[in-house]
């Protein structure tokens, strides 16, 4: 069982490095991770926009289809 247990181990960690190798590698081609973002920068400015002159930021969320959770993490930087 110890030499079992020595193997999945070697394994794993071959397992590992390759992971890392292969995200190393996405970054450099520029691949995007993690989840996508649900407006595009223009919209956002827009949305930014909209707020600044008054509108409610349920109106502005359901002018683009997001939660308004959305559009508050977009107005605070």
């Amino acid at each position: 069982m110890t030499v079992f247990g020595g193997i999945a181990e070697f394994e794993r960690t071959l397992i590992i490095s390759r992971t890392n190798d292969g995200r190393i590698a996405a970054k450099a081609r520029g691949v995007a991770f993690g989840r996508p973002k649900k407006m595009r920068p223009d919209q956002q400015q827009l949305a930014r926009e909209l707020v600044r002159d008054g509108k409610s930021i349920s109106t502005v969320a359901r002018t683009f289809d997001v939660h308004p959770a959305t559009i508050y993490r977009i107005i605070e930087p």
